[in-house]
């Protein structure tokens, strides 16, 4: 379920600003279709997840990819080879993540709340934009007012510097701003900026925690 952190903005900070993460957000849970790429690929199901998640070298080509060490084209060389020496690592990114399905009705809120006024962000941990551009490939990168993607801005959450960044790119205070995450460690450094957070386990329920907090959009 969604939680909202106690720091909500009060009568004298009325909400102007909406922040999104991207995968688990603006998506649908990815696991499930990377469960059934790793089995048509002739892995094990958690394979991607093991792989990007555990091994010492995946997460390390990982944290690279994400920060902008290194480009989506030589993540996939690398994490190819991990993987298996049967993975062909042509665009091995885009074939892992080209099926998921995006989350509409977040997108929905997210373009009526822009619609209605309010600033929108994008903060995403990148996992590359060439040769796959995973937010251009889903139709939301317009969606957005500012973009603080990690792999352009040399930063990724839980770094407290690029939420910073994400408000003076807004040019809103935190008090008047929500975040959206899937994952519990991305939201304490937005708390401590005085944004109101919402953990996003559930595509309905994060939406229904936002409508409760925006109000009518």
């Amino acid at each position: 379920m969604p939680h909202s952190t106690e720091t909500a903005a009060g009568p004298e900070h009325r909400i102007r600003g909406l922040i999104l993460d991207f995968a688990g957000v603006l998506t649908a849970d990815p696991r499930p279709m990377h469960q059934a790429w790793c089995l048509a690929e002739g892995l094990d199901a958690e394979a991607w997840r093991n792989t990007l998640n555990d091994h010492p070298e995946g997460r390390r080509l990982y944290t690279a990819l994400e920060v902008g060490e290194i480009d989506q084209a030589t993540w996939n060389e690398g994490t190819a080879a991990l993987l298996g020496r049967h993975v062909d690592p042509v665009n091995l990114m885009g074939r892992a993540w080209s099926s998921v399905p995006v989350a509409r009705r977040m997108v929905a809120l997210a373009r009526a709340a822009r619609t209605a006024g309010l600033r929108l962000a994008l903060l995403s941990n990148s996992f590359g934009l060439d040769p796959f551009d995973p937010y251009r490939h889903a139709g939301i990168w317009d969606l957005f007012d500012v973009h603080v993607v990690s792999e352009i801005v040399g930063l990724a959450k839980p770094n407290p510097a690029i939420y910073q960044l994400a408000l003076d790119r807004m040019g809103l205070a935190g008090e008047e701003c929500v975040f959206v995450d899937d994952h519990p460690v991305n939201l304490p450094p937005a708390a401590a900026l005085g944004i109101t957070t919402v953990l996003a386990r559930d595509e309905d329920a994060a939406v229904a925690a936002l409508e409760s907090l925006l109000g009518p959009v």
